[in-house]
């Protein structure tokens, strides 16, 4: 990544995730680090008794306050029910804490004010002794943007791919029944209105077969003629610049296009995880702002010791601040000048 001085920095909301975890201590931690602070512009959001209470822990409280009076470092102060942070504990206030965290960050995007939000770890059992219905961030991404939670999709992002997937856990079985043209088109949709929001003015899309060679013509199925062809044309119709659907095998392998959807789990995670661990990060797409969050949970266990590794967290950020920085020049767009 370019960090030299004077380059735009995006602004990213941080929400800090349950404040009792390791969210606090991971999102100091990556304030902290001169790097990322020169690749993005870093809102942490959260209950300003957690992070003081956290920076305190740490011994960086004067670095710091020092870091948010230079604009190196900003806070969006969200007070809710945690004034007395308690690490390590899993609380019904911790859980509220979360939900309210991550609906400010998500807020200050729609405003403006942020354009992503890197979401800390969140606890599941936290979020429900407060009582609050929560099936993760894509879901609470859609219901604080008004989005039908159907029309959510996860992208994941490396260096040489961007993957939609249209069905994702579920069992194949499971799976295979639930690709209808509705759902393709859906994520065809949610894919060119992502691409364009990282910077790509004219994006380019393939649907990867469900079949072995997309059916070749139905001799291994009929299920990509029937269900992912219609779609196709559906997307070409609205202006979306779609093709498919291709083996995945040949479209991946040939790596022309902006992004490639994914019919099921392992089409699509397969090629991202042989790019290597740490190179690759999901973004929740098709509502109006981009989130990505850790890989990882809250770690109650090693909550507040100071113990807790920020690393995956950090290259989340930055993956995130180099997707925002770089946009259409970033991941191989430039591909477009070689294709005939």
């Amino acid at each position: 990544m370019d960090t030299r001085p004077g380059l735009r920095r995006p602004r990213i909301a941080i929400p800090l995730g349950d404040p009792n975890g390791i969210g606090p201590e991971i999102a100091l931690k990556a304030a902290l680090d001169a790097e990322l602070r020169a690749a993005a512009l870093m809102i942490l959001v959260g209950d300003p008794a957690v992070v003081e209470d956290c920076a305190q822990r740490l011994g960086c409280a004067r670095e710091l306050r020092g870091l948010v009076e230079a604009g190196g470092v900003a806070l969006d102060p969200v007070v809710s029910l945690v004034q007395a942070p308690q690490p390590g504990t899993v609380s019904a206030d911790a859980g509220r804490a979360t939900i309210a965290y991550a609906q400010r960050a998500i807020a200050l995007v729609r405003a403006g004010e942020a354009e992503a939000v890197v979401a800390g770890p969140h606890n599941e059992t936290a979020v429900a002794r407060a009582g609050i219905p929560f099936s993760g961030y894509p879901g609470l991404l859609a219901e604080a943007t008004g989005t039908d939670p159907g029309k959510v999709f996860l992208m994941l992002v490396s260096r040489r791919f961007r993957i939609v997937h249209v069905t994702l856990h579920i069992g194949l079985r499971a799976a295979l029944d639930s690709i209808t043209a509705a759902r393709v088109l859906d994520a065809a949709r949610a894919a060119d209105k992502a691409l364009r929001m990282l910077g790509i003015a004219a994006p380019r899309i393939a649907a990867c077969g469900i079949n072995p060679h997309a059916g070749e013509g139905g001799l291994f199925g009929t299920e990509d003629e029937a269900i992912v062809r219609p779609a196709v044309a559906a997307a070409r119709a609205e202006g979306i610049d779609i093709e498919g659907p291709g083996g995945a095998d040949v479209l991946l392998a040939e790596g022309r296009h902006d992004a490639y959807l994914a019919m099921y789990h392992d089409q699509g995670h397969i090629p991202i995880k042989l790019e290597g661990r740490g190179n690759s990060f999901g973004i929740s797409i098709g509502a109006p702002v981009l989130l990505s969050t850790v890989a990882h949970g809250s770690a109650h266990d090693i909550a507040g010791t100071g113990r807790a590794d920020a690393a995956a967290f950090k290259t989340t950020i930055r993956q995130m601040a180099e997707v925002l920085t770089n946009k259409a020049a970033a991941f191989g767009s430039d591909r477009h000048a070689n294709r005939s």
